[in-house]
């Protein structure tokens, strides 16, 4: 599993443009700057939609003036439904990023991946919030439960960075 100190592996995820889904490769995200990723186990899911998302359209002015570039969020959704998502949250008008992690590979490749079979959620990520500094993990804040949204919302990074 990722931890503080970690690099990111390389990745491709995807977001909806005018022309459709389009590539966005992360170390093109983070590679001499500094954003915050945080991720969900789902689009429009209780917690996710309702404080996860909410919570860092409320404090994206306080990471502006910490000098973050960009505020992305992950989930394992295709880029269709991250799309609808950041419009129907407002997520896409306050300036964050919503992509997508369609087949989980990133979500794999730095271990946050889970099922919850009795809720229908399969390969879904695990929820936290990290800040990155030219592709290296300065912080990682993660739930323990992905049904907690504390240390992982906007305020809980705030926090601690």
């Amino acid at each position: 599993m990722i931890s503080t100190g970690d690099t990111l592996p390389e990745a491709t995820l995807l977001q909806l443009s005018a022309d459709g889904p389009e590539e966005v490769r992360l170390s093109d995200k983070t590679m001499g700057r500094k954003v915050v990723i945080f991720a969900v186990p789902g689009a429009f899911t209780g917690t996710c939609t309702n404080t996860h998302v909410p919570s860092f359209i409320q404090t994206k002015d306080q990471f502006d003036t910490k000098g973050v570039d960009e505020i992305i969020c992950i989930s394992v959704n295709d880029p269709f439904v991250m799309n609808a998502w950041g419009e129907t949250t407002g997520a896409t008008n306050a300036g964050l990023s919503m992509l997508s992690d369609a087949a989980s590979e990133f979500t794999k490749a730095i271990g946050m991946d889970f099922d919850a079979p009795p809720v229908g959620l399969f390969a879904r990520s695990k929820r936290y919030a990290m800040l990155v500094e030219d592709g290296k993990v300065i912080t990682l804040n993660l739930e323990e439960n992905p049904g907690s949204c504390e240390i992982s919302k906007g305020e809980g990074l705030l926090a601690v960075i």
